[in-house]
């Protein structure tokens, strides 16, 4: 496993270095010069202490091949280090110029259609390309060397999005590395053959320079998923190995200086395996946008619990968000009152030690004209520019009260989430195409929430063995030496709960023999204590047949049901399908949900899709056989726990200080009782009484406590 890189957090320009970081993309090349210092006049006034600055800025660093102009870029920083405002200095490379492109059109990616992907947006080269990174090598050195002593530069951005549109590259360049990668990865030919199962359809080969990319092959043709599998995990890396390029580029002329990229992490979207990209950062980043609808808050709070698991429980950074609607999407919702605010302290609640947005200023042309940021097109009189000040002076508060460098509370149970199984469940050749492993995370993760349990989100490949109880919903690819490992947990006290679709496969798509789950070879029927033989897989598109399958315990699935033909003698049976359309598809009376001890520990089968809702209930019905919830958020028993406030802890590292975080997750205003402490935080909150507050809608509430 690779080491992984010592946690080191980027100063700001404070007489100690330390506070809570707050800012945005600052992209002063799309104004002219004259804005600047009225920029500065207002990031004053919103309390904005950094800046990531470069991003895009490529064309106006390097106009002409090798005609670097600094001078524009001295000046910015310059202004912005006097008013007391760190810079987190871009590679500049995540957009090239078109000069580039009109000399070298053999830098961009190529479909699998064939088709080249044209310059014009971002990241329009190929991750393989040697004439791509000798260019981009070369801007990272002219930058590091430009401002290796500045100290007003106190991190280093490399790239941005990594992936965002050169993820999949099936150029002859992205061929012959992917050849290299595969022979590095399984040494012989015979290993590759037997891992991808080249016995199917006549696809063996002889030798590596055989190995094909995964482009199209025909309208209704089906990928030998292996090969894909392999595909996306060479992806990954390559782009891993581009910005690891570009920061050793930087490091070897300005060391000492923190790293970082930003991730893409929400429940929409999770492109690479950040596992492994987090070993390779100094702090781990994350670019968050919100989801529209009801699930706004709780998916935000899932999508950081990842993250605080990224960066090892050490604070993260925000560096990006939206302070309103964007422009990307199918539909592009503004936020109401206090979202704006909220959505902040909620990503501190959850672990984050810098809030940002994209961008400063909002463009009045290009692309992202209609996304919104700190200074809208309705300037610094408007409700947007109000809430940024507002949001400014909470956060420099919670830095008076010593928040930054505190650490989240762990919870006591840990949802699993494997990059790899959610690259597979795209897979075109499964029982169901609807499946999605990292949407079944999210709906767990709410489930808990519901009825009062926080739950952490931990990847699969970290170590998770102090937890009570693990949670591994549609983990579909489950290696050998992972399912060794979640049956050692239950055998040594610890609480499974697998879900439906987990397990089907192993980390080279072959499925395990005997019935299902199949991973371990048998292992993890054998902790389950149940064997399946058939999956019944419902859908609207089968005309005159039922939508869903009650369960007698009154839940309901509508899209998969394991077809359970024995279960082990000591297996207790939870509850079982029932009614016509089990009767219908002879599953009445088959079990549905199953408990099973093993060794000190027990194992939950859950044999079907189960919504949020049921996932709730379930929780419920289980509470017998779940651990209690170690009293993580309770300052005393009399604490109130309400479901609809989200509750977490942050400690100092000497456990002497703690801030209690609550957001309320409902529409209403809800009344929470045995609060301790001093407020530092109390947005959109009232105090009723003595420990007594009323949270309103899109409140936030922070409570400062000493040992």
């Amino acid at each position: 496993m690779t080491e992984r890189r010592s946690f080191k957090w980027p100063a700001l320009l404070t007489s100690t270095g330390r506070g809570i970081a707050f800012g945005g993309d600052y992209n002063p090349d799309q104004w002219p010069d004259e804005v600047i210092d009225d920029d500065i006049r207002l990031m004053r006034e919103a309390h904005v202490n950094t800046v990531a600055l470069a991003i895009f800025s490529w064309d106006r660093i390097e106009p002409r091949e090798g005609e670097f102009t600094f001078d524009w870029l001295d000046m910015v920083i310059d202004k912005l280090g006097a008013a007391g405002i760190a810079v987190d200095l871009a590679s500049a490379t995540a957009t090239a110029p078109i000069w580039l492109y009109d000399k070298h059109p053999e830098v961009l990616p190529v479909d699998r259609y064939g088709h080249i992907v044209n310059a014009g947006s971002r990241q329009s080269w190929q991750p393989t390309s040697p004439v791509f990174k000798e260019y981009a090598l070369r801007l990272c050195r002219a930058m590091a060397e430009r401002y290796a002593n500045n100290s007003y530069v106190t991190a280093w951005h490399m790239g941005n999005e990594y992936g965002w549109n050169n993820r999949y590259d099936y150029s002859d360049n992205a061929l012959h590395a992917f050849r290299s990668w595969c022979k590095d990865k399984y040494g012989t030919i015979e290993q590759l053959n037997d891992a991808w199962g080249t016995a199917f359809w006549s696809q063996h080969v002889n030798s590596f320079e055989e190995v094909l990319l995964p482009r199209h092959m025909g309208g209704d043709a089906m990928v030998n998923p292996a090969q894909q599998l392999d595909y996306e995990r060479f992806g990954n890396d390559m782009l891993l190995d581009f910005y690891k390029a570009e920061r050793d580029a930087i490091e070897k002329i300005c060391p000492g200086k923190p790293f970082t990229t930003n991730f893409m992490v929400s429940t929409d979207q999770c492109a690479m395996d950040y596992a492994k990209w987090a070993n390779e950062v100094d702090f781990v980043s994350n670019d968050h946008y919100f989801h529209e609808g009801e699930s706004h808050l709780d998916e935000l709070a899932c999508s950081d619990a990842l993250m605080d698991s990224l960066a090892l429980g050490k604070p993260w950074y925000v560096m990006e968000h939206s302070t309103s609607a964007v422009q990307w999407k199918p539909l592009n919702m503004r936020k109401r009152h206090g979202e704006l605010v909220r959505d902040a302290l909620a990503h501190v609640a959850m672990g984050a030690d810098a809030i940002n947005f994209f961008q400063w200023r909002q463009s009045s042309s290009g692309a992202e004209a209609f996304h919104s940021a700190m200074v809208p097109h309705a300037g610094e009189d408007s409700k947007v520019f109000r809430g940024v000040c507002e949001l400014g002076a909470v956060l420099e508060a919670l830095s008076d009260a010593g928040l930054q460098g505190t650490e989240l509370e762990h919870a006591d149970t840990a949802i699993l989430f494997s990059a790899e199984s959610e690259w597979a469940t795209r897979c075109q050749t499964l029982p169901s195409m609807k499946l999605s492993h990292w949407h079944d995370v999210r709906d767990w993760y709410r489930g808990l929430l519901d009825v009062g349990r926080r739950a952490d989100v931990v990847p699969l490949a970290y170590d998770w063995s102090q937890y009570k109880i693990i949670i591994l919903p549609t983990v579909l690819a489950l290696p050998d030496v992972d399912t060794r490992r979640i049956a050692d947990f239950a055998q040594t006290g610890g609480t499974v709960i697998i879900g439906y679709a987990t397990g089907l496969v192993d980390e080279r798509f072959h499925v395990g023999l005997g019935g299902y789950p199949g991973a371990g070879n048998g292992l993890l029927r054998q902790m389950l204590g149940i064997r399946s033989e058939e999956f019944n897989v419902l859908g609207s598109e089968a005309e005159d047949e039922p939508a869903g399958i009650t369960l007698s315990n009154g839940m309901t699935t509508r899209l998969w049901q394991n077809d359970v033909t024995s279960t082990a003698p000591d297996t207790q049976i939870i509850t079982t399908y029932q009614g016509p359309a089990a009767a219908d598809w002879e599953l009445d009376g088959t079990p549905a949900i199953t408990t099973h001890s093993y060794g000190a520990g027990k194992a939950i089968y859950i044999g079907c899709d189960l919504d949020r809702q049921d996932i709730a209930h379930l929780v419920g019905l289980l509470s017998d056989a779940l651990p209690l919830p170690s009293d993580q958020t309770a300052a005393d028993s009399s604490q109130t726990c309400d479901a609809r406030i989200l509750h977490t802890v942050r400690r100092s590292t000497d456990g002497a200080v703690r801030f209690d975080c609550y957001l309320n997750r409902s529409k209403q205003p809800v009344e929470i009782t045995g609060i301790h402490g001093e407020p530092v935080v109390a947005y959109r909150c009232e105090s009723v009484a003595k420990g007594t507050y009323a949270i309103m809608r899109n409140g936030v509430l922070i409570m400062r406590s000493e040992r």
